[in-house]
Protein backbone atom coordinates (compact mmCIF):
# COMPACT_ATOMS: atom_id res chain seq x y z
CA UNK A 1 0.00 0.00 0.00
CA UNK A 2 1.36 3.41 -0.97
CA UNK A 3 2.07 5.73 1.97
CA UNK A 4 -0.26 8.71 1.92
CA UNK A 5 1.48 12.08 1.97
CA UNK A 6 -0.41 13.63 4.84
CA UNK A 7 0.50 17.28 5.28
CA UNK A 8 -0.80 17.49 8.83
CA UNK A 9 1.24 14.50 9.98
CA UNK A 10 4.38 15.85 8.31
CA UNK A 11 3.94 19.25 9.99
CA UNK A 12 3.50 17.55 13.37
CA UNK A 13 6.75 15.64 12.82
CA UNK A 14 8.51 18.89 11.93
CA UNK A 15 7.19 20.47 15.13
CA UNK A 16 8.63 17.54 17.12
CA UNK A 17 12.04 18.06 15.51
CA UNK A 18 11.96 21.79 16.26
CA UNK A 19 10.91 21.10 19.86
CA UNK A 20 13.78 18.65 20.26
CA UNK A 21 16.29 21.35 19.26
CA UNK A 22 14.64 23.91 21.55
CA UNK A 23 14.90 21.56 24.54
CA UNK A 24 18.60 20.75 24.11
CA UNK A 25 21.14 22.42 26.36
CA UNK A 26 23.96 20.75 24.44
CA UNK A 27 23.18 19.26 21.08
CA UNK A 28 24.48 15.84 20.15
CA UNK A 29 25.87 16.68 16.72
CA UNK A 30 25.17 13.26 15.23
CA UNK A 31 21.61 13.21 16.54
CA UNK A 32 21.13 16.82 15.44
CA UNK A 33 22.34 15.96 11.94
CA UNK A 34 19.99 12.98 11.79
CA UNK A 35 17.07 15.18 12.79
CA UNK A 36 18.00 17.91 10.30
CA UNK A 37 18.13 15.29 7.54
CA UNK A 38 14.74 13.96 8.64
CA UNK A 39 13.38 17.52 8.70
CA UNK A 40 14.68 18.22 5.20
CA UNK A 41 12.89 15.14 3.90
CA UNK A 42 9.68 16.26 5.62
CA UNK A 43 9.96 19.78 4.14
CA UNK A 44 10.34 18.29 0.67
CA UNK A 45 7.37 16.01 1.32
CA UNK A 46 5.28 19.02 2.44
CA UNK A 47 6.26 21.01 -0.66
CA UNK A 48 5.19 18.15 -2.90
CA UNK A 49 1.89 17.75 -1.09
CA UNK A 50 1.20 21.52 -1.23
CA UNK A 51 1.88 21.46 -4.98
CA UNK A 52 -0.52 18.55 -5.36
CA UNK A 53 -3.18 20.40 -3.34
CA UNK A 54 -2.69 23.52 -5.46
CA UNK A 55 -3.17 21.44 -8.62
CA UNK A 56 -6.31 19.85 -7.19
CA UNK A 57 -7.76 23.32 -6.47
CA UNK A 58 -6.94 24.42 -10.03
CA UNK A 59 -8.79 21.41 -11.43
CA UNK A 60 -11.82 22.11 -9.24
CA UNK A 61 -11.82 25.76 -10.28
CA UNK A 62 -11.61 24.81 -13.97
CA UNK A 63 -14.41 22.28 -13.55
CA UNK A 64 -16.58 24.96 -11.93
CA UNK A 65 -15.85 27.40 -14.77
CA UNK A 66 -16.79 24.75 -17.32
CA UNK A 67 -20.09 24.02 -15.58
CA UNK A 68 -21.22 27.67 -15.69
Amino acid sequence: MKEKNNLTDSLKELEKIISWFELQNEIDVEEGLRRVQEGAKLVEKCRKRLKDVENEFKIIREDLKDSE
